[in-house]
């Protein structure tokens, strides 16, 4: 079982970003992947693609057709860019208006599920879906259109 906080990630535009950080990490997820791909010249090109995506996104709603599907019917999992790429960004698009974005990787098979690491982050973000449902039928979240009230005070368990 791992520890997690959730983190809001500044920005000027209409979506209410979050992103995850597990308690024995320095850094949430977001920054993780930035850190290790923004730097990257072979994969610049795939990185700016998400960057920018994330930037329209920011400015014009989490609509859905800025994603990829990802996850299982049920789940709020999908992915950065929708056109293709080597590189992903796992997220939760809860509401056009609040978007909680995970790590990501380089892409290399088919599936993320036949990735250890990718299956990894979606599992990761699966897993506080869920959680997130949970908590907002016993009450103690509340989602509005544009925010998930009192997330960012809690710790959870996934």
């Amino acid at each position: 079982m791992k520890e997690l906080t959730v983190k809001n990630i500044e920005n000027e535009g209409i979506v209410k970003m979050y992103t995850l950080q597990f308690s024995d990490a320095n850094l949430s997820e977001f920054e993780k992947f930035v850190q290790r791909f923004k730097d990257s010249g072979e994969l610049n090109r795939d990185y700016q693609i998400i960057i920018y995506a994330l930037s329209k996104i920011s400015n014009n709603g989490a609509l859905e057709r800025y994603f990829r599907p990802e996850g299982k019917m049920n789940d709020h999992v999908c992915a950065l860019p929708v056109d293709s790429s080597k590189l992903r960004l796992y997220c939760l698009r809860i509401t056009d208006k609040i978007l909680i974005i995970g790590n990501g990787g380089l892409k290399t098979t088919q599936t993320y599920e036949e990735s250890e690491e990718l299956l990894g982050y979606v599992m990761d973000l699966q897993k506080f879906d869920s959680l997130i449902k949970k908590e907002v039928a016993n009450g103690s979240l509340t989602i509005s259109e544009t925010e998930i009230e009192g997330v960012t005070d809690k710790t959870f368990a996934i």
